[in-house]
């Protein structure tokens, strides 16, 4: 077992009565993301650990290895399903190549609002989800961390109905889901790894990206794009999810303890991550990008005629097709 000379939250030992210092603890786990020591999402993250370990006495210590320290994304996922890792937080496209329906969520302008989003991800179409990642040998645990709405930047024009879409070359991440909806609209999407993304956008191989507002400005995306268009066009988060070997192992109070304590966290960073969003667009518009609003009207048209909807209401299913539609209302 590992001591805790090199953990992070070795000072919270110091304020629990009757535990040493040099205490080892009964349980260690490694938790791994991809997101900096900046984002709302590792600092919260980083106070669930804090409370885990203080609230089980010094039994559970989970260290927490950020911006992508134990590899790429398709690494921790292979990782927590070995035992390498003991938690991660993929992505809902990221999971979609495990668990396919994971990423339903992505469903092109589905989502009119965080309402919807909460009331679907906290509700039935979140416990559905669940139960497919639990069948893959994972344990998710109940609340999703908010990536945030997805908003498309441009070089060359802004982005204000599913007219303005007509071969874009615009960059996506590797998702089929992605691909497919931006060609339904008449775009001419490519995928690419985000690290490459800059340059591309740079040397005009692409005209066009999509990400949420906080990474656009992270990335310094206004260097190199005009215009930013907030389509809100697909809302994403991160899955909080614990092999299962080490989960079962865990005795119930300690479950308890890990659960409440992340789950906790994930409240907080949904609202660090609102109001990040709303001083992220003054940031962007001070550093010079044209910032519009759209609705949703036309994409979701120009969606449905080109047979999109219908083409995943076939590939996630009826079930869950038919929860989505609970929250959003119909869509095929």
């Amino acid at each position: 077992m590992r001591t805790l000379a090199a953990s992070p939250i070795v000072a919270a030992a110091a304020t629990i009565p009757g535990l040493s210092r040099a205490a080892a603890p009964e349980f260690s786990f490694k938790f791994g993301h991809n997101q900096p020591t900046s984002h709302p999402m590792h600092i919260r993250a980083q106070e669930a650990a804090e409370r885990v370990f203080a609230e089980s006495k010094g039994r559970l210590e989970v260290k927490i290895f950020p911006n992508n320290q134990m590899g790429g994304d398709s690494d921790m996922l292979a990782q927590v399903r070995s035992g390498g890792l003991q938690m991660y937080a993929p992505s809902s496209a990221g999971l979609s190549t495990l668990v396919p329906v994971a990423t339903i969520n992505a469903v092109g302008f589905s989502f009119a609002d965080y309402q919807q989003v909460w009331a679907a991800m906290d509700g039935k179409l979140g416990a559905h989800v669940r139960a497919a990642i639990e069948k893959v040998g994972l344990h998710p645990l109940e609340r999703v961390w908010d990536i945030g709405f997805r908003q498309i930047t441009t070089s060359g024009r802004p982005i204000n109905g599913a007219q303005d879409m007509a071969g874009l070359k615009i960059r996506v991440p590797v998702s089929a889901l992605f691909v497919s909806m931006f060609k339904a609209l008449g775009a001419a999407p490519g995928s690419l790894q985000f690290a490459e993304l800059y340059t591309a956008l740079q040397t005009k191989v692409y005209d066009a990206q999509e990400n949420p507002l906080t990474i656009i400005q992270i990335a310094k995306m206004y260097e190199v794009q005009k215009y930013c268009s907030l389509t809100n066009h697909m809302w994403d988060g991160w899955w909080m999810i614990v092999n299962g070997r080490a989960w079962k192992e865990l005795p119930p109070d300690l479950q308890q303890i890990l659960s409440g304590a992340f789950n906790d966290a994930v409240l907080k960073e949904r609202e660090d991550v609102r109001a990040l969003d709303e001083a992220t667009q003054a940031d962007l518009k001070a550093k010079g990008m044209i910032i519009n609003a759209t609705t949703p009207d036309s994409f979701r048209t120009a969606l449905k005629k080109a047979g999109f909807y219908a083409e995943w209401h076939k590939k996630f299913g009826d079930e869950a097709w038919g929860l989505l539609e609970q929250y959003v209302g119909k869509l095929s």
